[in-house]
């Protein structure tokens, strides 16, 4: 097993307090779903900053990045298929998934 970062990437808010209580609500049950595959539920991310290889600084992150999850599964086709469900997607949002390298 190896672990993958679901790295997300737009998807709309929603509008209302309802709407968001049943956004949650399906956050929760997708990974539930996923079980023991969680390795870290992550985070939505918030205010970001881009620094290019000169040290300008930019306001915004230029990848768009909406949040993150950490999941174990088998192979990288494994780890794609656990997005199916996922409620960034029903939301408009993107989710890359990338293979985490151990380096200690």
């Amino acid at each position: 097993m190896a672990n993958y970062l679901f790295a997300y990437k737009g998807g709309e808010l929603a509008p209302s307090d309802e709407e968001r209580e049943q956004a949650m609500a399906a956050w929760g049950a997708w990974f539930g779903g996923l079980g023991d595959a969680v390795v870290d539920a992550g985070n939505p991310f918030g205010e970001a900053r881009s620094v290019a290889s000169d040290g300008a600084v930019a306001n915004g992150g230029s990848a768009g990045l909406s949040g993150y999850s950490i999941v174990s599964a088998d192979d990288i086709d494994a780890a794609v298929a656990r997005t199916q469900g996922c409620p960034i997607l029903a939301a408009g949002g993107d989710i890359e998934v990338y293979e985490i390298f151990p380096v200690m």
